[in-house]
């Protein structure tokens, strides 16, 4: 193992096949109103959490919620979960405003995400 850190999961994303509705039920969960709102994207900000919602699956074909793991260097932490047997399903990129994201599946299918904020 390297040591290279992880912050833990701050940032949990979500498919959603109806925006509306979903919006709703987050925002009366949540408290809180979704401080990014577009077609392609719906996300909200509580207590150092992000939740988004992503209409469709977005381009990465989501079926499930992916936990994003919040890491310091996301290139380290992807050599390190593939030498313990992970494997890459969507490799690092930037995804705007200096931020990489990746996700790897364990051995048992499960997908993990991994996030750096340059």
């Amino acid at each position: 193992m390297t040591g290279s850190s992880t912050r833990g999961i701050k940032t949990v994303l979500h498919p959603v096949s109806d925006q509306s509705a979903a919006k709703a039920v987050y925002a009366a969960l949540l408290g809180v109103p979704p401080q990014t709102d577009s077609s392609y994207y719906i996300g909200f900000e509580v207590e150092g959490q992000h939740i988004g919602l992503v209409p469709g699956g977005g381009p990465q074909g989501m079926t499930s919620p992916v936990a994003y793991w919040h890491v310091e260097d996301i290139e380290a932490k992807l050599a390190e979960v593939i030498a313990a047997g992970a494997t890459v399903r969507e490799p690092a990129h930037e995804v705007g405003g200096g931020r990489l994201v990746a996700t790897v599946t364990d051995p048992d299918g499960n997908v993990l995400g991994l996030l750096q904020d340059r």
